[in-house]
């Protein structure tokens, strides 16, 4: 306890009277019903782990044979994982005696150590996550355990149910929340004399999917990712109480909005938009709940979760057409209004950098930045602001701020093409400037038109543009379009410098070329990938110009110029 503050050990204790008031009742304890193990976990994954490789939140530690309980945390994130048991998915898809009497041991360690309140697992969140995993892997973790031991297990899954009823809704609202009460939802559907806790947590996750989910089928944070998991939970729940016939309408009209949106910001490759904080999503998962809702329709309506998708051919085009999160919820969120992210049958083409928070807090600030999405942004500018730390559910988050307040867009489809036009006035109140964007995919998907403006548009815009061009000393206001390029593509310069070939995986050559003389460059870049140990070197294409009147445009061109020679292969489990 040493090195805490007084309100640390305050509130230790304040956690360990909780959970010793939570007096499971008295009788037989088990199991009355045994749902399937509900993460999807990879074997290889579970073999590292058995070595002594913690690869958790995008850190890894090498301690072969230490207790994890031992093991130093690098990050917070890396801790939470850590206590949440989700690695048990890994561990035990690996397979065979030792992988069980590992988990079994580490399991034991954990409940003398942690099982009487200390330690950072005990949030609803985790605890929620927690309980998931002890009880859909109980046969396993039970088994050959003597039976002082499976007293003691079964006592401390009792005595978690019965706090995290307790403290559910101290859980921030969203996706913890959710997590929280879907732990206690399994909790009391499986337990043995438990079952009275089943019906708090329905009406608890009513409310929360109620609140959380819109009628667009998406969430406030904007994170596809993020919106999978809530996804995945709300499938687990629903299965659950499923087998007892006792799902609430509630539920499953939730469900029934997010799946069509979650196939609308999904690419030609099954991987997710990468956006606000958001990855591709873990191997399999994103296909399980698209299967396992039954749910076939696709969020058509023009804007999901806003997102605008495009798709012609082989091609699908994501762009990012709404302004973004504000408050509590952008904690994560990324300065990336306009930005599109486009892929080619089974390989990614253009992206957006990723999120960068679990390669350490600069990674994670430069990742929000406009410049590390392909878009236009304003030399040394974003389109949104990341303001000053704030406490938030426990944590310290840097919300967005001075973002875009008027986005539009418009949609028009011919036989030819389908348009899209966007602006966005993130610049306006720095330099007076409105960002538009022109987008025009062919109906073969072999074609992607574009044109990018800057423009001063009202009197005031005007002023505002002078001044900037004053403190620019008359030498124009420097602006780039960025075109990060997935880590699987290579990058040329063509054409004597005016055009870049870009080849793919599968032998596919796209060619970029601007429209006019202007600044081209092929340059570093990187691809923020959570499940890498740092950070994939990548390239951008970039075009540089600069505002010297009321507007400049730049427009360009990407053109398939060669067909596919090979098919890819299908993505593997993450590599270290």
């Amino acid at each position: 306890m040493s090195g805490q503050s007084s309100l640390e050990r305050m509130q230790w204790m304040q956690m360990r009277l909780a959970l010793a008031s939570a007096r499971p009742p008295r009788g037989k304890r088990s199991l009355v019903w045994q749902p399937e193990p509900r993460g999807a976990g990879m074997a290889r994954r579970g073999q590292q782990i058995l070595g002594g490789l913690w690869h958790l939140a995008g850190q890894v530690v090498e301690a072969p044979g230490a207790d994890p309980w031992d093991i130093p945390a690098p990050s917070t994130p890396f801790e939470m994982q850590l206590h949440g048991f989700g690695w048990l998915d890994d561990v035990l898809t690996a397979g065979g005696a030792e992988a069980r009497r590992q988990s079994q041991a580490w399991v034991a360690s954990w409940m003398k150590r942690h099982g009487k309140g200390s330690g950072p697992g005990w949030t609803p969140a985790l605890t929620g996550r927690r309980l998931l995993r002890w009880i859909s892997h109980a046969p396993e973790l039970l088994r050959g355990m003597d039976g002082d031991m499976q007293a003691r297990f079964f006592d401390l899954i009792y005595r978690q149910a019965i706090w995290l009823r307790r403290n559910w809704s101290d859980a921030p609202e969203g996706l913890s929340r959710v997590e929280a009460l879907t732990g206690l939802l399994y909790a009391g559907l499986t337990l043995e004399g438990m079952d009275d806790i089943a019906p708090e947590a329905t009406r608890g996750l009513q409310s929360a999917v109620q609140q959380d989910v819109g009628e667009d089928g998406g969430i406030a944070a904007r994170n596809p990712e993020a919106l999978l998991e809530l996804a995945t939970l709300l499938g687990w729940a629903i299965e659950a109480l499923g087998a007892r016939d006792a799902v609430p309408p509630a539920l499953r009209d939730a469900q029934s909005r997010i799946v069509p949106t979650l196939r609308a910001l999904r690419h030609a490759d099954g991987g997710l938009a990468r956006f606000h904080g958001g990855s591709r999503g873990l191997p399999g998962r994103l296909d399980r709940v698209l299967v396992t809702s039954g749910i076939r329709e696709r969020n058509d309506s023009g804007l999901a979760m806003g997102f605008v998708p495009l798709s012609h051919g082989r091609t699908t085009i994501i762009v990012d057409a709404e302004a973004p999160p504000q408050g509590a919820v952008s904690g994560s969120a990324h300065a990336s209004t306009l930005a599109f992210e486009m892929t080619s049958g089974n390989c990614p083409v253009i992206v957006n950098c990723g999120p960068g928070g679990a390669f350490g807090p600069d990674w994670h600030r430069a990742g929000r930045a406009t410049a590390s999405h392909s878009t236009l942004s304003i030399d040394g500018v974003s389109s949104a602001r990341i303001g000053p730390l704030l406490a938030q559910g426990g944590r310290r988050i840097a919300p967005l701020i001075q973002g875009p307040k008027k986005v539009q867009w418009q949609r028009s489809a011919s036989r030819r093409a389908s348009t899209l036009l966007m602006s966005h006035d993130g610049y306006v109140r720095s330099h007076g400037l409105t960002h538009l964007r022109r987008l025009v995919l062919s109906t073969d998907g072999r074609h992607l038109d574009g044109e990018d403006s800057l423009r001063a548009i009202s009197n005031t815009d005007k002023e505002r543009l002078e001044d900037a061009q004053t403190e620019a000393k008359l030498q124009g206001v420097g602006f780039t379009c960025r075109f990060h390029l997935h880590p699987d593509a290579e990058a040329e310069l063509d054409m004597g410098g005016r055009a870049v070939s870009i080849t793919l995986p599968s032998g596919e050559v796209w060619v970029f070329r601007p429209g006019r003389s202007i600044t081209l460059t092929v340059e570093p870049s990187v691809y923020l990938e959570p499940g890498r140990l740092k950070p994939r070197p990548a390239q951008q294409v970039v075009l540089s110009d600069r505002v010297m009147k009321y507007a400049a445009t730049i427009d360009w061109t990407l053109t398939r110029a060669q067909e596919a020679t090979e098919l890819p292969p299908s993505p593997a489990e993450t590599v270290l």
